[in-house]
């Protein structure tokens, strides 16, 4: 989703610049051909400029609300940080620690699966920053 409004903005930005380069071709033509002075052509451009900044400014603000109106609106899986899973491998080996050798085959089998299940959350983690982070 990042990736898509930073390309979004990139084009953005990029169509801005080409109309820009075409209004001072435009401008320097007429001055050129004495229809506008130098000064009123700077003005004319620079006017356009700061316009498209404030505009550019709006558009970014809009285009991040929509987005965060988005993806609050989405169910989206919640992913364990890595913090999340170290806290509960330590846990598993607090209970671990305290079943010792006393605790049953099925209490070793479900510490096991839990384990199991937090490896795996964190392969998920680094799948899913990894790829927030392209």
């Amino acid at each position: 989703m990042e990736e898509l409004v930073r390309k979004l903005l990139y084009t953005g930005v990029g169509i801005v610049a080409m109309t820009a380069e075409k209004l001072q071709e435009s401008v320097d033509e007429m001055v050129g051909k004495g229809k506008v002075s130098k000064d009123e052509g700077k003005r004319i451009v620079q006017e356009f400029v700061d316009t498209m900044e404030t505009k550019r400014d709006e558009f970014e603000e809009r285009l991040k609300e929509a987005a965060d109106n988005m993806t609050s609106n989405m169910k989206l899986p919640q992913f364990a940080t890595k913090e999340d899973v170290d806290a509960l491998m330590d846990r598993i080996a607090t209970l671990e620690s305290k079943l010792g050798d006393d605790a049953s085959d099925e209490a070793k089998a479900a510490v096991t699966e839990i384990k199991k299940a937090a490896k795996k959350a964190t392969g998920r983690t680094r799948k899913a920053t990894t790829k927030t982070e392209d």
